[in-house]
């Protein structure tokens, strides 16, 4: 089993804070689909088309963008490459793009899991996150979602935004939480060099929030999202039970992903040391060239401890945490005494639970969860 990412590299403008490759250029978006077709068919050689697809992730950029029709035509590219039989297809869409027709249409795709980027409903932090809906738009879309029926969907929300008070995120989760969602994304705002708010911050026009109130805020968000029934399985995903991302944890537990599209990455593990990684160019000029073997960039070979340690910054952000036993036989990785004995003295302190073979964090490990797990690679060396 393997799953597929394909990043759709349109948007209709740059949010402040986003660093992912896209472009407003529109009227490439037909050009963009074809290439991408040719890109699916090349892979038709390649070993990761003998493996079954069982999770299709639709992101960007704006993939809500295209048009069912352009839509149709990938996932009927993709039905003649490879054998799909899909658990999830997921699409992300923003909440301007959303009507009962496209929803209608997509479903009809096989797509069951839609991503809605609402972030929020506060008219100011859409303005300050330069989104390019408004709260109404998002709330609209939302109804649309449940009057479709779809059989899960997410929908994010950004914390930590500068002049944010706990109130206005009160009322974006409770607003959020009035349409029952299976799932929620809730990121802490990362300013990110390159972007607006980057620039922004470093021309000290914007000072960022305070660490320890992005923490207050996260506390708030937990216990809000919690008492209504959608809890934390992954650092910043919460979930009812049964309807955490499947494409996503199939990211963390290292099964086999195939990226399509400029700035997709992909990692193939056919047998215990041949770990192979690559990304394709964040250039959508070069895409178009469809030069498959020359848009790649970044292409490594992974050694077993590498993909170890990866297992574990992955794993323990998780509410499943990792398996001993996994480690072991999949990895050749066993925890030695050294680890074994700080791992003990951060569990009387709360830090880390176990189940089984299993090293999980606690809540309060995951607040803290980089810092732990660098601690605990680190007594490796």
């Amino acid at each position: 089993m393997a799953g597929i990412y394909i990043h759709i590299p349109f948007c209709k403008q740059a949010c402040s804070y986003c660093d992912f490759y896209f472009l407003t250029r529109g009227e490439l978006k037909q050009p963009f689909v074809d290439a991408l077709i040719e890109e699916i068919r090349h892979y038709g050689n390649h070993p990761i088309s003998d493996e079954t697809i069982d999770t299709i992730y639709i992101g960007g950029g704006t993939p809500s963008l295209l048009t069912p029709k352009q839509l149709k035509s990938i996932f009927t590219a993709l039905e003649t490459v490879f054998t799909v039989k899909p658990v999830e297809v997921t699409l992300e869409m923003n909440p301007d793009d959303v009507t009962e027709e496209f929803l209608l249409k997509i479903q009809d795709l096989g797509v069951d899991r839609a991503s809605m980027g609402v972030q929020s409903f506060d008219e100011k932090l859409l303005q300050f996150m330069h989104r390019a809906h408004d709260p109404i738009e998002a709330v609209d879309a939302l109804k649309l979602l449940q009057k479709a029926n779809f059989p899960s969907y997410t929908a994010d929300l950004i914390y930590g935004n500068p002049g944010q008070t706990m109130e206005m995120l009160g009322k974006d989760i409770d607003r959020l939480l009035t349409f029952d969602p299976p799932h929620i994304s809730a990121y802490s705002l990362t300013i990110e060099p390159k972007t607006r708010l980057g620039k922004q911050v470093e021309l000290g026009r914007i000072d960022p929030v305070d660490d320890d109130v992005v923490a207050d805020q996260f506390d708030f968000l937990y216990q809000k999202l919690s008492s209504a029934g959608v809890e934390q399985y992954e650092v910043s995903n919460f979930a009812k039970p049964g309807k955490e991302a499947v494409h996503n944890s199939n990211y963390w537990r290292h099964k086999n992903y195939l990226g399509l599209g400029p700035s997709a990455h992909s990692l193939y593990w056919p047998d215990a040391d041949n770990a192979q990684r690559w990304k394709n160019r964040s250039n959508l000029k070069s895409y178009l060239e469809q030069d498959w073997d020359g848009v790649r960039e970044d292409e490594e070979s992974l050694s077993l401890s590498e993909m170890a340690e990866e297992r574990l910054m992955l794993g323990l952000r998780t509410k499943w945490g990792v398996s001993k036993k996994q480690l072991a036989e999949r990895y050749g990785y066993t925890i030695n005494n050294k680890q074994e004995e700080w791992l003990k003295k951060q569990q009387e302190q709360g830090q880390f639970t176990s189940v089984d073979d299993a090293i999980i964090l606690s809540k309060t490990g995951l607040r803290i969860a980089d810092y732990l797990i660098f601690e605990l690679i680190s007594r490796r060396l």
